[in-house]
């Protein structure tokens, strides 16, 4: 798909799209819980539903009515052999495969070639370690065993998806457990909405330290009514049109939210002011749209940058890469990025989203600006599928065809 965007101003209200994050952490406690649980407000992306494919390949039973999720739990220590689909996502990997090594059965999890050529050292470690199988065929990820209760040592320097996925799996074990981190930690806070997540369904895990987390063990899930909250990520994509001349107001953010992300809020007004350093090592969704706001303000420089690599594309040589054909020239270091301030003109050829939907949308805001065409414009299913529709909605002219 290709998106067509004339100049012009957004301005209008919008509504902030359901937190893909929280959604997760929602439906994966919901399947484990033995209770039917509501979901409300779920938004039905790329992710979300890999996310959901698996758990009921794990034996979960899901019924969708619009945004509305009707979860009844499984047990997955009871799980069968199965394969589990993970499209292109990334937490839905690293969610899973903890789940899938309580049974002791064979499980294949599978997914994109891009998804599966990211890092999994972690769980590589863990199952070396306690004799667990964990091996790459035919495309796809093979995992068999059974995780044993106990204390884990783990860098805290890795993504946060992996401790989470250790949360969701070591309660079920009899036993209590340990996670030991070596600092420094990254993205606690999304460390934060999974420990939410695991007390509101009635989970004992909790912080023994900064850097140590203690789980119950014979945990029992509790089934609930929830909904998930406005997702501060997205959310971001809109308000930094403000920062290109805009008038966007976003409802349906919680104020005393747990999600880090929360911070664009802080650092586009750092950037409205001048010339800033800002550190993205808890916020790195944040740095495709931060690069461009900083492009339409004063210029900058990031820090914490190395794990952009690690996402579904190399997002700080892709941004390099297509804010190129806008005259921008990004400066590339190992763990930090210089976006310089100054003029910028309409791209001469297509730009390419090269099949991140956070690249697609941070393209659009320069697109706002001087027009352009985006390829492969439909990569904003994987989190926010009508993210062009709400575009519309506040006045920019985008033309989609096929």
């Amino acid at each position: 798909m290709r998106a067509l965007i004339q100049p012009g101003t957004a301005r209008g209200t919008v509504a902030a799209p359901p937190s893909k994050s929280m959604a997760h952490r929602l439906l994966i406690c919901a399947a484990l819980a033995e209770e039917e649980s509501i979901v409300r407000g779920v938004d039905p992306s790329q992710d979300i539903l890999a996310t959901a494919d698996c758990l009921t390949a794990l034996g979960a039973s899901l019924i969708w009515d619009g945004n509305t999720v009707r979860v009844r739990g499984c047990d997955p220590r009871k799980a069968v052999s199965a394969s589990l689909c993970c499209r292109e996502s990334g937490s839905t990997l690293r969610f899973m495969i903890p789940l899938c090594l309580l049974s002791g059965q064979l499980m294949r999890l599978e997914g994109s070639e891009t998804l599966l050529s990211r890092p999994l050292s972690v769980y590589e470690d863990l199952c070396r370690e306690q004799g667990l199988r964990l091996e790459h065929s035919n495309g796809g990820l093979l995992v068999q065993g059974r995780l044993t209760a106990g204390e884990y040592t783990v860098s805290g320097s890795i993504s946060s998806q992996f401790i989470s996925g250790l949360l969701f799996a070591l309660p079920l074990l009899p036993g209590n457990s340990r996670i030991r981190l070596l600092p420094p930690v990254e993205s606690r806070s999304y460390l934060s909405l999974t420990l939410q997540a695991l007390q509101d369904a009635g989970v004992q895990v909790s912080w023994a330290d900064e850097f140590t987390l203690d789980i119950a063990g014979s945990a029992a899930f509790r089934a609930q009514d929830t909904a998930v909250e406005g997702d501060y990520s997205n959310a971001a994509f809109f308000e930094a049109f403000n920062c290109a001349g805009g008038d966007v107001k976003i409802t349906g953010l919680r104020p005393d939210s747990l999600q880090g992300d929360r911070v664009y809020q802080d650092y586009f007004n750092v950037l409205a002011k001048g010339y800033a350093e800002l550190d993205l090592t808890d916020c790195p969704d944040l740095a495709p749209v931060l690069f461009v706001t900083a492009a339409l303000c004063h210029g900058a420089v990031f820090t914490g940058t190395r794990r952009l690599r690690f996402k579904e594309s190399d997002r700080g040589a892709v941004m390099a890469q297509e804010m190129a054909k806008f005259g921008i020239m990004l400066d590339m270091e190992e763990n930090r990025i210089t976006v310089p301030a100054g003029s910028f003109h309409a791209p001469a050829e297509p730009l390419d989203s090269h099949n991140d939907h956070r690249i697609a949308m941070a393209l659009s805001l320069l697109c706002s600006r001087t027009g352009g065409e985006i390829h492969c414009a439909e990569a904003v299913r994987k989190s926010f599928p009508d993210y062009w529709t709400r575009l519309r909605s506040l006045g920019l002219n985008i033309t989609l065809t096929d």
